[in-house]
């Protein structure tokens, strides 16, 4: 909460009209009169757990949008000092580098990112099917527990591709469009573009990305059914 509202006073010092959305504080009080067309979107701290149990790997996520679209995107890692940045219609860069999605070729050759869903249940048994799936056929999944920092690999190409249910719009806004200013491609389990108002994302460079989103939509039908 102490980061969170740090982050907070700090934009509202440069940007006082614009609203907030963040994990701790929700919306803040004040926006509700608030016209601004302008919304930061705040994750203080993704890889609480991580972080608690001091294993290093968390990271501090912004993204701003405007009328409802990403325009930036920020996502900070301490521990190893990697600072991802995205402006959209100006690429994404690291530590003010410019970065782009891997070129693995193929699944064989894909190492893979996802975060087991535990907030609700409901999302285990498909998560588990496109997994079992996809282990015999990429070269390795990894779990960080860092969704938003696991989004920036899939930027500059540390992960080829990255999937996962059930998160919120502080866990995803910033790597999405980091990834989509580095070039690569991302869509919700149907494949619609409703990322941040369903939650779930698929994300990949475009040569395995058509595949992931196969495996993954066919084993989320269940979702839409219930």
């Amino acid at each position: 909460k102490t980061t969170e509202q740090v982050i907070i006073d700090t934009i509202l010092q440069a940007y006082p009209e614009h609203r907030i959305l963040g994990e701790e504080s929700g919306n803040s009080a004040q926006d509700k009169n608030k016209t601004s067309v302008f919304e930061w979107i705040i994750d203080p701290i993704d890889g609480t757990t991580n972080y608690l149990h001091q294993f290093p790997l968390f990271c501090i996520s912004l993204a701003l949008r405007e009328k409802g679209v990403l325009t930036c995107a920020i996502i900070y890692d301490p521990t190893r000092d990697e600072l991802f940045t995205a402006v959209r219609g100006k690429g994404a860069q690291l530590n003010e580098r410019r970065i782009r999605v891997s070129q693995t070729p193929n699944f064989a050759s894909a190492l893979i990112g996802t975060n087991f869903p535990h907030k609700d249940m409901k999302y285990l048994a498909p998560w588990q099917q496109s997994f079992d799936m996809l282990v015999p056929h990429v070269n390795g999944i990894r779990v960080t527990g860092v969704g938003a920092l696991d989004l920036a690999y899939v930027a500059c190409g540390r992960f080829d591709a990255f999937w996962q249910y059930d998160l919120a719009p502080w866990d995803l806004a910033a790597g999405i469009l980091l990834i989509q200013e580095a070039g690569g491609l991302v869509s919700d389990h149907q494949g619609k573009q409703n990322i941040l108002e369903s939650g779930h994302i698929i994300a990949a460079n475009s040569k395995v990305f058509k595949k992931l989103q196969t495996i993954i939509k066919e084993h989320a039908k269940v979702l839409d059914e219930a």
